[in-house]
């Protein structure tokens, strides 16, 4: 391979790697928006970091779901100074900002998985569908946070903020738990019940004939199923290295009990 090609292939691998850092929002095909600082192409996913400075924070999404980037029109936050906080008079009442806490997405799904005995890749996939991990998601219907709970819902589940991650990761948990035992674990019917509502299912006696609805639980099998097989081919993959380096092993202890005891003369 020639030199030039060579740099033209490292360039470009470069642009496909290239780091938009304006502030953007990304449209994705679901209705959701997700504000971002930086994104960056990686394989088959787009890389969304909500602060451009915070290089641990991100969310990936498949790049084949996000419809559009549009730039970031809202005002800009104003900016932080040493100066002391202007401190309003005793006859004006303040309000009290208490600002989202800062959550592992992750980790709030193994200990909501763990407290309601659900699989972790199956949280995953109705955070995916429903919010895209976005905490702060707002859909057209009022749905709220990682998997959007409706503002009546989050209240009967004892849930005071719909955008903290633990508690919305734990209340549509604890949720969707109550769904499966009330269809004898039938995750089809609980899943259209999480979308589309209880009495609707029982209406139609299974999925609603709903578009939504029907696309809604087949994105979440299709996805739970893909990282199952996935890991299925992975411990399969992992036995059989395990089995072949058994088998080496045992050749070669074979081989060396056949050899001839070597002995010395006098």
């Amino acid at each position: 391979m020639g030199l030039k090609t060579k740099f033209g292939l490292l360039v470009l691998s470069c642009c496909m790697v290239a780091a938009a850092s304006a502030s953007e929002v990304a449209v994705l095909r679901n209705g959701f928006t997700i504000r971002h600082e930086r994104r960056v192409l990686i394989g088959a996913n787009t890389r969304l970091y909500p602060s451009a400075a915070d290089e641990s924070s991100y969310v990936d999404i498949p790049t084949a779901e996000i419809e559009r980037i549009e730039p970031d029109l809202t005002p800009a936050e104003p900016v932080e100074t040493t100066q002391a906080p202007v401190v309003p008079p005793a006859t004006t009442p303040a309000a009290q900002v208490v600002p989202t806490p800062k959550v592992d997405v992750h980790q709030a799904v193994s200990d909501a998985s763990d407290r309601y005995r659900l699989d972790p890749d199956l949280l995953d996939s109705v955070i995916r569908a429903e919010s895209g991990f976005n905490p702060h998601a707002v859909s057209p219907k009022g749905a709220q946070g990682l998997m959007q709970l409706m503002p009546q819902t989050a209240s009967k589940l004892g849930v005071p903020n719909a955008f903290d991650p633990q508690a919305n990761v734990d209340g549509g948990t604890r949720y969707l738990r109550e769904l499966l035992e009330r269809y004898n674990f039938d995750l089809i019917k609980a899943l259209a019940a999480y979308n589309a509502g209880p009495h609707r299912v029982e209406q139609y006696k299974g999925v609603p004939p709903y578009r939504e609805t029907r696309h809604y639980v087949a994105s979440i099998v299709r996805d739970f199923n893909r990282k199952k097989l996935a890991q299925q081919k992975a411990e399969k993959a992992k036995l059989a290295q395990s089995k072949s380096a058994q088998k080496k092993s045992s050749t070669q202890t074979a081989s060396t009990a056949k050899r001839p005891a070597q002995t010395t003369g006098n």
